[in-house]
């Protein structure tokens, strides 16, 4: 190699800090921890950088935060701070406590904006899979108080914009029909999830099921919808359905539809992630 004269970059451009196991609330005394990528360099004039809450699909288990993180500094990189974040697994406390848990990461990093340089304004929150699921459910239950904790009280959980790749929306549709004759997950996760209580249980899967909270006249924040037509985990149907009821009651929604994709897997692609990359920055 020849001989290479290079300046210095003293803002540290393009180049991303990860900041990991932060823990943010510790509910029955089980610590919980997110992942914090964020630009090296500093946001303009101190206003911070926006904010994107990722949620690793988990089954509602304990996400694999590292799972996406390749992909997802890839976004930090363009002047996004990135919390992938973690909740309690649904066989130690049933929903709604997953939700609970990723509103108090909202509110902790909101509580913490100035030390981490987060916008508090600009905040997105996109996931897979249950992660979609719970990244739905917070752009349709900001400010509910019923999925509220007392940690970081004062501060929001609202989200300004969502992306949710194939994440369940209907979940007693789905037990019904779906996996009603031969199921293909696993029935003590559903039962589970819902709480193991047959009085209960369907009131419980329709709490944290998104589709049941589209009606008209609330202010919600636009949606991204990116889902495989050959995903036979979650039904593509599925995402269409949330979609046509959110367009039909005049709400901003996309819907991504990917052909020959299964959960996960080679549903992935560059244009796929510029798809995601470009809504955030045009939304957040």
């Amino acid at each position: 190699m020849a001989k290479i004269t290079l300046p210095c970059n003293p803002p540290l451009a393009d180049l991303v800090d990860l900041r990991p196991n932060i823990v943010f609330a510790a509910p029955g005394g089980e610590e919980l921890a997110l992942q914090l990528l964020k630009p090296m360099w500093k946001s303009e004039g101190g206003k911070g950088f926006p904010l994107v809450m990722f949620i690793q699909g988990s089954a509602w288990t304990k996400p694999n935060q590292f799972w996406q993180i390749p992909q997802l500094s890839r976004l930090a990189r363009r002047g996004y701070v990135i919390a992938s974040v973690t909740h309690r697994s649904c066989f130690t406390v049933p929903a709604p406590a997953f939700l609970q848990d990723v509103k108090t990461a909202v509110r902790f990093l909101r509580a913490n904006a100035a030390e981490y340089d987060i916008d508090p304004e600009r905040v997105c929150a996109w996931g897979t899979s249950s992660g979609g699921n719970t990244a739905l459910l917070l752009g349709l239950t900001g400010g509910d108080p019923a999925f509220e904790t007392d940690d970081y009280a004062g501060f929001s959980s609202q989200v300004k914009a969502v992306v949710d790749c194939f994440g369940p929306t209907d979940l007693p549709k789905m037990i019904d029909v779906q996996y009603g004759d031969q199921p293909k997950i696993d029935e003590n996760l559903l039962w589970a999830l819902g709480g193991k209580n047959p009085q209960t249980y369907i009131e419980t899967l329709t709490q944290i099921s998104p589709i049941a909270y589209v009606t008209p006249g609330r202010k919600l924040p636009p949606f991204l919808i990116l889902h495989g037509d050959a995903d036979d985990v979650v039904l593509y149907e599925d995402s269409e359905a949330l979609y046509d009821k959110l367009t039909d009651n005049g709400y901003q929604a996309d819907l991504v539809h990917v052909t020959g994709a299964p959960h996960e897997g080679t549903f992935w692609s560059t244009e796929l992630l510029e798809i995601i990359f470009d809504f955030i920055e045009k939304n957040v």
